[in-house]
């Protein structure tokens, strides 16, 4: 007696070629999940990084690299320094008292005079710093001070910012969403 057999030639085909297709989509998606991952710390534009700054009296901030541009940006919100809500900061003097630049190089150094800023709707005050770096070769930052309903809002733009495309690169950052939507929630948690 002739045994039919159990499974036809064409559906053991079928049945291999599924489950290869369903191997590679497994694979695929595996290294899509690890190209983004690759992608969010390594790609282009700006990146979070960790806040790299020890524990002070104010809360850390946030932090951001942009690999292309050659700079980092860093963002806090300060509580209770202002004596005067309605001018906020007006002078170099308390733009050095109030920014975190001496967290970057105590011996840091004005390279020239601050200037008046507008960051979205919030008005204060910029000035250019060169920082003395581990290898002997100076590096620049502008420390930021802008402030909103009697909170300061300070940030550090650390690079070539001597170059005005890059400086208004950083800048424009700090209008976007993304630094945004983080200080609305820090401001909001007051």
């Amino acid at each position: 007696m002739k045994r039919a057999p159990l499974l036809k030639r064409r559906t053991i085909i079928q049945a291999s070629l599924a489950g290869g297709l369903v191997a590679g989509l497994a694979g695929l998606s595996e290294i899509a999940h690890w190209y983004k991952e690759w992608w969010d710390v390594h790609g282009p534009g700006w990146k979070p990084m960790p806040w790299p700054f020890p524990a002070d009296a104010w809360p850390p901030g946030k932090a951001w690299r942009n690999r292309d541009l050659g700079l980092e940006v860093y963002v806090r919100p300060k509580r209770g320094l202002l004596a005067h809500c309605d001018t906020g900061v007006t002078d170099d003097a308390e733009l050095e008292r109030f920014t975190d630049i001496a967290l970057l190089d105590p011996r840091f150094a004005p390279a020239q005079a601050g200037s008046r800023i507008r960051i979205t709707d919030l008005f204060g005050r910029s000035r250019l710093y060169r920082l003395a770096s581990e290898g002997g070769s100076a590096s620049l930052a502008e420390a930021i001070a802008v402030s909103f309903d009697c909170v300061l809002v300070v940030a550090m733009v650390v690079g070539p910012v001597d170059d005005d495309a890059r400086r208004k690169a950083a800048r424009s950052f700090l209008e976007t969403n993304t630094v945004q939507i983080w200080l609305n929630e820090q401001l909001g948690s007051r």
